[in-house]
């Protein structure tokens, strides 16, 4: 099924001129990483990368991401498996909280592996890009893109437009070294006065 998806997706990417980034969600190792790359230079697919949703992932990102030209953190699925706290789950919804101190961590590892395997990009989607207190430090934490809902995009960009990049790695590096998700949250919130002013 893999296959066929690649092979339309390159049949699609040959009618235009835009520049086609595929990538493999759960990824766990290096030889998946590998095996996925193979598969999209034999269907002719020049960039391929990978979602970073499992611990494994993060924690050998320097050995992963030799194999591929991107990253894309799946945050939901990677507070799920670092939490071991199935999301599904309401009495474990506090664990499932992007900003537990151990997932900015591993956060932090997969941009650090990065930059060890050729400065590939990393990128963060889903609900905790369209955070803007998260959104900072994600930014600090080194993060090159966040994808997110339109409607995000205007309070999240006024947001980061307020702290320069060194106010934003001092927020990231306060929210890592927290003691729990609420403590890193309020430390970050309390230094991004722009939050009040849009009424965040």
């Amino acid at each position: 099924m893999l296959e066929r998806q690649l092979s339309a997706i390159a049949q699609a990417t040959a009618d235009t001129e835009a520049e086609v980034w595929v990538m493999a969600p759960m990824i766990a190792t290096r030889p998946e990483a590998e095996h996925f790359a193979g598969l999209c230079a034999a269907a002719g697919l020049k960039i391929p990368g990978v979602m970073v949703e499992v611990p494994s992932a993060a924690l050998t990102a320097g050995s992963v991401l030799q194999e591929v030209q991107f990253a894309s953190l799946g945050t939901n699925d990677l507070t799920q498996y670092a939490m071991a706290a199935d999301r599904m789950l309401g009495p474990l919804a506090a664990l499932n909280d992007p900003w537990q101190p151990a997932v900015l961590r591993l956060v932090q590892l997969t941009v650090e592996g990065a930059k060890a395997a050729g400065d590939k990009a990393v990128g963060v989607c889903g609900a905790s890009a369209a955070d803007p207190a998260l959104a900072v430090v994600l930014a600090g934490l080194g993060v090159n893109t966040l994808s997110m809902t339109a409607r995000s995009l205007a309070a999240v960009g006024t947001v980061l437009k307020s702290v320069t990049l060194a106010e934003a790695q001092e927020l990231a590096t306060l929210a890592v070294n927290a003691a729990t998700a609420a403590e890193g949250r309020e430390a970050v919130r309390s230094r991004l006065p722009m939050l009040a002013e849009l009424g965040l």
